[in-house]
C-alpha cells in the first residue's frame, strides 16, 4: 500500500508552476480521480506526483506503508499524447501514412512492441483488455480506441506501484470502456497498485474511486467522496460553466460565418460495394452508402470496425479510394479531381489528425490552417484569415489560447482548437470523427450546441462519429453502423 502527500509545492521553473498552494493527501488504499476543465492543471499536478518537476520549496512525497520513498520507475504515468510515439509517428511520418500500404511495413507488430516474452507472461491481462486479437496487427493500423487499450495494457504490464492515467475512457466503445474500468478496478484490488485517474467529465467517474479532487486554474477547489462531488452542483457549475448554456442563450452564428454555397449536386457521398484491405487484413467489404446533400448521419461501430478508414476514403487521404466506386459532390472519384478539390468542400477532424498535428505554432494559426486543409501550417494566413480564425475561436470560447503554442496547451485545449479549425472555411460537408474527444463537460456541451447550430443549415451535410449516444447532435436523423471484420 502507498500514500501520497502534497504540501504546497513550488516549482523551480515558472512554466511548471501551479496556480495555488496545494495541500493534499491521498491515503493508503485510496484510489482517486482528479477532475476539472481543460487546462485546469490536472496533468501538471500528475507530473508533480510522478516526480517530473524540480521543486524549490514545499514537498511531494510518494511513500510505501513502511515510509520508504517509491522510486520514479515504479510510478507509471500514462497520457494519450504518447500515442504519437506509440503509433509510429515521427519526423519521418505523416498523417496519411496509415493508409499507404507500401509505406507502413516499418511499423512494428503489436506483439513485438510489447515484447514477446512479456506477451507470454501477461496472457491473462492481454485477454481481459482485448489486446490478444491485435498482437499480429501493425500498430499503425490500429484505431485510436485500440491504441488506447494497448497503452493501458502496456502500463499495467510494468507492474507499477502508482498508476496515473489521463482520460482512460476516451475513444473507447461502451463495451471497451466497461472492460478497461473492470481491469483497473481489479488491478487495484489484486495488486495494491494505487490508481489516479485524470478526467474531464463527471459521467466518467468510476464507482470504485475513494476520493474526488476538483481542480480549476491550477488549484484544488474541492476534495471529497464521489457521492459528495456528484451532489455538489455548486462546485460542478464552478468547474464547468459552459454547461449552463442553452440554444436560446448561445449567440447565433452570424450569416457571414454560415456555410458557403459549394455548387449543385444531389448527393454528397455515394459508395458502391466498397472494399479496403491491406494484405490478408480486410477492413471494409461490400459497403454501400449514399449520403444526400443536407442529410445528417451518425457513423457508428465498435473500435476497429473501419469508421476512420471509411472516412479516409471520403476525405481523399486513402489511395484505395481510387480503386473503389466512390462519387463525391456529384463527381466520380478518379475523373481528374485533385485531393485539394476534394478537401475544399470538407471540414474534418479525427483522432488520427490530432495525433499527427505536432506543429509548434500559435493556436490561431492551427485554426487558420483549416483554410488550406493542411496538417500543419505551410502557408502564412493573411490578416483577414487570422481575423476570421479569431472570430471562430471566440465562438468556441477558446480565444484566450490564440497566441499560445499549440504544443504547450493541454490535450483538451488542443482538441477545441482542432474542432474550431473545422469550421473556419465554412464547409458544406462536415465530417466529425469523435470531435468531443478529451473535452471537459462544459466544453462538450458548448461544442455540441455549436455543431447543432451550424449544421441546422439545410445546405450542410453532416457525418458524425462517436461512441457516446448522448453526444449525437439533435439534427442527426440517419445512422450507418459498421461491423468489425474478424
Amino acid at each position: 500500500m502507498s500514500h501520497i502527500e502534497i504540501e504546497e509545492p513550488e516549482a523551480r521553473y515558472e512554466s511548471q508552476a501551479l496556480g495555488g498552494r496545494i495541500r493534499l493527501t491521498i491515503g493508503e488504499g485510496e484510489n482517486a480521480v482528479i477532475i476539472g476543465p481543460n487546462g485546469a492543471g490536472k496533468s501538471l499536478l500528475a507530473t508533480y506526483i510522478a516526480g517530473g518537476v524540480c521543486l524549490k520549496g514545499g514537498r511531494v512525497a510518494t511513500l510505501r506503508a513502511d515510509g520508504t520513498e517509491i522510486p520514479r520507475m515504479k510510478i507509471a504515468s500514462l497520457s494519450f499524447r504518447d500515442i504519437y510515439r506509440l503509433g509510429g509517428a515521427s519526423k519521418d511520418n505523416y498523417y496519411q501514412k496509415r493508409w499507404q500500404a507500401t509505406e507502413n511495413e516499418e511499423s512494428p507488430l503489436v506483439g513485438d512492441a510489447l515484447g514477446r516474452g512479456n506477451v507470454e507472461r501477461n496472457r491473462e491481462l492481454l485477454g481481459a483488455i482485448g489486446v490478444t486479437p491485435l498482437l499480429e496487427k501493425r500498430i499503425l493500423f490500429l484505431s485510436s480506441g485500440e491504441l488506447r487499450k494497448l497503452m493501458i495494457c502496456r502500463s499495467l504490464m510494468q507492474q507499477p506501484e502508482i498508476l496515473i492515467v489521463d482520460n482512460p475512457y476516451i475513444g473507447l466503445d461502451a463495451e471497451s470502456r466497461e472492460t478497461v474500468n473492470q481491469v483497473l478496478e481489479e488491478a487495484a484490488a489484486r495488486t495494491g497498485v494505487k490508481i489516479l485517474l485524470l478526467i474531464s467529465h463527471p459521467k466518467d467517474l468510476p464507482g470504485w474511486v475513494d476520493k474526488v479532487i476538483g481542480m480549476r486554474g491550477g488549484d484544488v477547489v474541492s476534495v471529497g467522496s464521489r457521492t459528495d462531488f456528484l451532489r455538489d452542483m455548486e462546485t460542478r457549475a464552478k468547474l464547468f460553466p459552459e454547461e449552463s448554456l442553452t440554444k436560446e442563450t448561445l449567440p447565433a452564428i452570424p450569416d457571414e460565418m454560415r456555410a458557403q454555397d459549394d455548387g449543385e449536386y444531389r448527393d454528397a457521398i455515394v459508395m458502391k460495394n466498397v472494399r479496403v484491405a491491406y494484405g490478408p487484413v480486410t477492413i471494409l467489404d461490400g459497403v454501400d452508402w449514399s449520403v444526400g446533400r443536407g442529410e445528417k448521419w451518425a457513423l457508428l461501430g465498435r473500435n476497429g470496425s473501419g469508421k476512420s478508414t471509411l472516412l479516409s476514403l471520403v476525405c481523399g487521404d486513402n489511395p484505395q479510394g481510387y480503386a473503389n466506386d466512390i462519387t463525391l459532390f456529384g463527381r466520380r472519384r478518379g475523373t481528374g479531381e485533385s485531393i485539394w478539390d476534394i478537401k475544399s468542400h470538407i471540414g474534418y477532424i479525427s483522432p488520427d489528425m490530432h495525433t499527427f498535428y505536432q506543429a509548434d505554432i500559435a493556436c490561431i494559426d492551427v485554426v487558420a490552417s483549416g483554410f488550406f486543409d493542411t496538417v500543419g501550417l505551410y502557408r502564412k494566413p493573411d490578416d483577414a484569415q487570422r481575423a476570421k480564425a479569431l472570430e471562430w475561436m471566440r465562438a468556441f470560447h477558446c480565444e484566450e489560447l490564440a497566441e499560445r503554442s499549440f504544443l504547450k496547451v493541454s490535450y483538451g485545449e488542443q482538441r477545441i482548437v482542432m474542432l474550431t479549425r473545422v469550421f473556419v472555411k465554412r464547409p458544406c460537408l462536415v465530417i466529425l470523427d469523435e470531435p468531443l474527444h478529451g473535452l471537459d463537460a462544459g466544453k462538450k456541451h458548448l461544442a455540441k450546441l455549436m455543431i447543432e447550430s451550424y449544421c441546422a443549415d439545410p445546405r450542410v451535410t453532416l457525418v458524425y462519429v462517436t461512441h457516446y449516444v448522448e453526444e449525437i447532435p439533435d439534427e442527426v436523423e440517419k445512422r450507418l453502423t459498421l461491423v468489425k471484420k474478424q
